[in-house]
């Protein structure tokens, strides 16, 4: 990206920020109670099957292999 390719779009994203803004307040001040509590419950949901994930990272095995290598 040339300097003039930037300086465009960081023009346009100043004229488009407060616009996307507006919409994204608008949304939220639109949403149900319903809505907002399933939004929530999803966000709680993603927290806990990242945790579960967690342990699939390979890190132990990892940890294993390298003490196997020590011996």
């Amino acid at each position: 990206m040339t300097n003039e390719e930037a300086r465009e779009f960081v023009e346009r994203w100043k004229k488009a920020g407060p616009a996307l803004e507006k919409i994204r307040r608008e949304e939220l001040r639109n949403l149900s109670h319903e809505d907002c509590q399933k939004q929530v419950q999803t966000l709680f949901g993603l927290g806990s099957r990242k945790q579960k994930n967690r342990y699939k990272s390979g890190l132990i095995e990892q940890q294993r292999f390298f003490q196997k290598a020590r011996r």
